[in-house]
């Protein structure tokens, strides 16, 4: 049985992710900001470990990372998912936007891998998934400092992976598209055009699944009838 982390774990692509891995009788440990989630996490998978944590605050990740060294002395595969999407042009947007694109999509799982890495490194095993999108590869209208956030996490996960290589610990880029959680909740798209979270959730289980002497460098998923344009919400 393997100890995974996940990041942003009480909704969406993240909570997906936590069900796809319990499902195959792992360890998981959830975070996310808000406790509410947590709890109805929680109350459908009772093994889940689960713990609060604004990953846009340093000593909070430290206290988490430490946490789950204390209790389990080792993560064996660490899910960052945890972001935030705001909308907006970079020369309309307001100043602070970057920065708090960068806290919520970069920042947190920079240093939450940081923490977690040494130990992976001694076992000379393990894996980093950074769940990324297709903004980090594309630009978007209206993408703005979000997109620069995940072009940033992209890069991250391709330097990291270099650096890793000798150590034996994989890193996964995952980039899903459109994907059906609230995110869009307020798009008027029927569901049919956007990816359930469970199909992303099983590329995650499918790349950690493979031998460690495998690496899936980078996943790209997008729906079937192409990225989201104007032309649907005509």
């Amino acid at each position: 049985m393997s100890v995974v982390l996940v990041t942003g774990a009480s909704r969406g692509i993240g909570r997906a992710i936590v069900a796809r891995f319990v499902r195959e009788g792992q360890q998981v440990i959830a975070c996310a900001r808000g406790r509410q989630g947590l709890d109805e996490l929680k109350s459908k998978h009772p093994a889940v470990e689960c713990f609060p944590c604004d990953l846009r605050a340093p000593e909070a990740v430290d206290a988490l990372a430490q946490t789950v060294l204390d209790r389990h002395g080792a993560v064996d595969l660490l899910v960052n998912n945890a972001g935030a999407f705001r909308p907006g042009g970079i020369a309309s947007e307001d100043d602070e936007v970057l920065l708090d694109m960068l806290r919520s999509n970069l920042f947190g799982a920079y240093r939450l891998t940081r923490r977690l890495l040494p130990t992976m490194q001694a076992r000379r095993s393990g894996m980093v998934l950074n769940v990324c999108s297709t903004a980090s590869i594309a630009a978007y209208p209206n993408g703005g400092s979000y997109s620069i956030a995940k072009h940033a996490l992209y890069g991250f996960s391709r330097n990291l992976r270099e650096e890793m290589k000798s150590h034996g610990i994989r890193v996964v880029a995952l980039l899903p598209g459109a994907t059906l959680t609230d995110s869009w909740k307020d798009v008027p798209l029927p569901s049919e055009r956007l990816m359930p979270a469970e199909d992303v959730a099983e590329m995650a289980w499918t790349a950690w699944a493979m031998s460690p002497r495998t690496v899936v460098e980078d996943i790209l998923m997008r729906p079937q009838r192409g990225d989201i344009g104007e032309a649907d919400f005509q």
